[in-house]
C-alpha cells in the first residue's frame, strides 16, 4: 500500500544528531526529522527526494551523509515482540543492542554475539555488517531473519528469509530502504568469564583467538608481541592455567587504550557475569571514550592471521604514532552479499587512530597496500581508501547488490556521495 496523505512538512528537528558519533563527519542534510509513527515516516520518504536514516552515529566515513533530508527513528514507538516457538525477537531498528540485550536476558535468552560497543543501533550495525569476536559466531547481520523497511515510493516491506535475494538485503549499508523493524535469532541466555592476559607471544595468536567463546587481542605496534588478551569464556569453563600460552594474568581491570579509565569496561578477572555484560567490552552505561578518534578495520582469511598481521610490520613505525589501539578478532563465515565475512571465515585487524584524518589517511593507504595480496575486505562504516574496482572484485556478489540497488531504489532516493562512488549508477 502506497503512502497516504501530504508529504511531511521538511522541519528541522532539534534533536536529530548533526555530527557523527567520532566528530569527524558533519552531516550536510538541508533538514533533520524525528517521526513518530511509520506513517510519518512513510509520509516523509515518499515526498523526498533525497533521504537518509541515521541511528546511534557510529560511523566514521560518509555513507550515511546526504545533501537531502536525515531523519533518525529512535522515536517511533519502541517494539520487542519474543517468539519464543520460533527462537526469534522482533524489535525497533533504532533499539540499541544494550537496551534489547537486558530485555532478553531477564526472559531467559539472549544473542549470541555482540560487538564491543552495546551502544549502537541494531539496525546501524547489521546495516554495515558490524560484529563481536569468536571464530564460531557470525557477525550481528548473520542472526537477521527478517527485515520491515520503507522503500524509496514510501511502501513498507516484510522481508524474511524465504524473500528472494534476502541474503542482499540485510546488510544494505541503509541504501535499499529506512529499516523500522528487525527479526532476529535468539538463543537461551547464559553467563561468561572475562580473563585479560598480557604479553602474548606473535605465535600463539592462532592458539589464543581459538581459546574460548569470544577473544580478542590488543597491541599497539610497538612491540612484536602482542599487549593484551581478552578471553570471554562460558562461566562453567575452567579459568586459564597461571602460564596460559607464556602469558601472564591482569592484576587489575585494564581498558584497551592505555591510560582510560577501566571502569568504563565490562568486569573483568574472572567474574562471572550475564552474557550481554561480558561480551562487549564497555558497559552500556558508560561513554567508552570521548569519541575524539578514527576507525578502519580490515577482514581477510582467517587462514592468513599471521602473515597478514607480519606483512605490516613494515610500516609499523607509521602505524605506530597515529595509533590509540588495535585489536586482532574473528568472525565466523557467512553468506551475506555485502558482509565482509561473506563466505570465509575471517582475522579482523581493527584500528582505532588519532582523531587527525590527514594524518591517518597516508597511514591507512599504506595499510591497504600492505594487506592487499590478502584481499581485505573493509568495514563498511569505517575509514578506508580502497579503489571501487578492487574493492568490487573481492566480493563475488557485489554485481548483484548493485542491480538489487537499482530495482528497489531507481531514482536515487536513499543514494549518497560516497554510495556513487562505489556502485555506480
Amino acid at each position: 500500500m502506497t503512502a497516504q496523505g501530504q508529504p511531511a512538512r521538511s522541519t528541522t528537528a532539534a534533536d536529530v544528531p548533526r555530527r557523527n558519533w567520532a566528530g569527524n563527519v558533519r552531516y550536510a542534510a538541508r533538514a533533520f526529522h524525528r517521526p513518530t509513527s511509520v506513517d510519518e515516516l512513510r509520509r516523509l520518504v515518499a515526498g523526498s527526494t533525497r533521504i537518509r536514516a541515521v541511528g546511534s552515529g557510529h560511523s566514521f566515513n560518509r555513507f550515511g551523509d546526504t545533501d537531502g533530508d536525515l531523519v533518525t527513528l529512535a522515536a517511533l514507538p519502541p517494539v520487542v515482540d519474543l517468539d519464543r516457538e520460533r527462537g526469534q525477537v522482533t524489535v525497533s531498528g533504532a533499539m540499541r543492542y544494550g537496551d534489547l540485550a537486558r530485555h532478553l536476558h531477564t526472559q531467559g535468552y539472549a544473542l549470541a554475539n555482540l560487538a564491543s560497543l552495546p551502544h549502537i543501533s541494531v539496525a546501524g550495525a547489521v546495516a554495515t555488517a558490524t560484529h563481536g569476536s569468536g571464530q564460531t559466531h557470525g557477525n550481528l547481520a548473520s542472526a537477521v531473519a527478517g527485515l520491515e523497511l520503507v522503500t524509496a515510493d514510501g511502501d513498507l516491506l516484510r522481508v524474511d528469509r524465504d524473500t528472494d535475494a534476502f541474503a542482499g538485503m540485510v546488510v544494505g549499508l541503509g541504501a535499499l530502504g529506512l529499516v523500522t523493524r528487525v527479526t532476529l535469532d535468539v538463543v537461551p541466555t547464559f553467563e561468561l568469564r572475562q580473563y585479560v592476559r598480557l604479553d602474548l607471544d606473535r605465535e600463539a595468536l592462532d592458539e589464543a583467538l581459538g581459546s574460548a567463546y569470544s577473544v580478542s587481542v590488543f597491541t599497539d605496534f610497538r612491540s612484536p608481541r602482542l599487549r593484551e588478551v581478552w578471553r570471554k569464556q562460558l562461566a562453567d569453563q575452567p579459568p586459564p592455567p597461571a602460564d596460559w600460552l607464556g602469558t601472564t594474568a591482569a592484576d587489575a581491570p585494564r581498558h584497551p587504550v592505555l591510560g582510560m579509565p577501566a571502569e568504563n569496561c565490562t568486569p573483568q578477572l574472572g567474574e562471572p557475569g550475564p552474557w550481554h555484560e561480558r561480551l562487549p567490552h564497555f558497559k552500556l552505561g558508560f561513554t567508552p571514550s570521548s569519541g575524539d578518534e578514527l576507525q578502519s578495520e580490515y577482514h581477510v582469511p582467517r587462514t592468513a592471521a599471521a602473515d597478514a598481521l607480519a606483512a605490516l610490520d613494515d610500516v609499523a613505525h607509521l602505524i605506530a604514532p597515529v595509533l590509540l589501539v588495535s585489536e586482532l578478532r574473528t568472525v565466523a563465515a557467512d553468506e551475506l552479499w555485502l558482509s565482509p565475512n561473506h563466505q570465509r571465515d575471517s582475522f579482523v585487524l581493527h584500528f582505532t587512530w588519532v582523531a587527525d584524518t590527514a594524518a591517518v589517511l597516508p597511514v591507512v593507504a599504506e595499510v591497504e597496500e600492505r594487506l592487499a595480496p590478502f584481499a581485505p575486505r573493509p568495514h563498511w562504516g569505517k575509514v578506508f581508501v580502497t579503489d571501487p574496482e578492487e574493492l568490487a572484485a573481492r566480493y563475488p556478489r557485489y554485481a548483484d547488490f548493485a542491480a538489487l540497488l537499482r530495482h528497489l531504489d531507481p531514482t536515487g532516493t536513499f543514494r549518497t556521495e560516497l554510495l556513487d562512488r562505489y556502485f555506480p549508477r
